[in-house]
């Protein structure tokens, strides 16, 4: 085995997009890699400095859609374009923009699944940033996602995973098995 000093090279690391409003209420996104599931109703996610922590510094609910190979170029440049320097950030995407129906945030209606969240702590508050709890108040799927079974099809939503190691993008899809199920071969 090869060895590497440390790097945040966990994977696979998923493609947030968090949204906010400004303190007019604009919408804005930004694109986050660090996150993920906290407990069974939170989750938990690494902010930097942005517009979207001053945004969550002035109110704590937010979204956080998953980005899908179709979302995958808006996704990357609201994570390479600041709110701070580009106002019309947003109108590039291309991206419808709704109310949220439990939190005031919004939502971007070219993404299969959106959660909708409200921020329970902040961890290691500093200049840089902080890491944010947050409660999931409820999630939102586009109906042409839900499965025969009534649950959202995850497969179907062609997510994209961030690769730390090389700065790319890789599309998901393929079930290959059963969790709980697969490893019962070995009993």
């Amino acid at each position: 085995m090869k060895s590497f000093q440390p790097k945040p090279w966990v994977a696979p690391q998923p493609v947030l997009i968090i949204g906010t409003y400004d303190a007019n209420g604009n919408a804005n996104a930004m694109n986050a890699a660090w996150g993920g599931q906290w407990d069974a109703n939170e989750i938990v996610i690494s902010m930097g400095s942005h517009a979207t922590t001053e945004n969550l510094d002035n109110c704590g609910d937010f979204t956080v859609a998953f980005a899908t190979a179709d979302t995958m170029v808006a996704a990357d440049y609201v994570g390479i374009v600041s709110a701070k320097k580009e106002p019309n950030k947003m109108a590039k995407t291309g991206w419808t923009v709704s109310r949220a129906e439990h939190v005031n945030a919004p939502v971007f209606g070219n993404f299969p699944m959106t959660i909708e969240c409200r921020i329970e702590q902040k961890l290691d508050v500093s200049e840089t940033g902080y890491y944010i709890v947050a409660e999931i108040v409820n999630i939102l799927v586009d109906e042409r996602y839900i499965g025969e079974d009534g649950l959202p099809d995850i497969a179907k939503m062609n997510l994209i995973s961030f690769d730390p190691v090389h700065h790319t993008y890789i599309k998901l899809g393929e079930t290959i098995g059963n969790a709980f199920s697969v490893g019962k071969q070995l009993k």
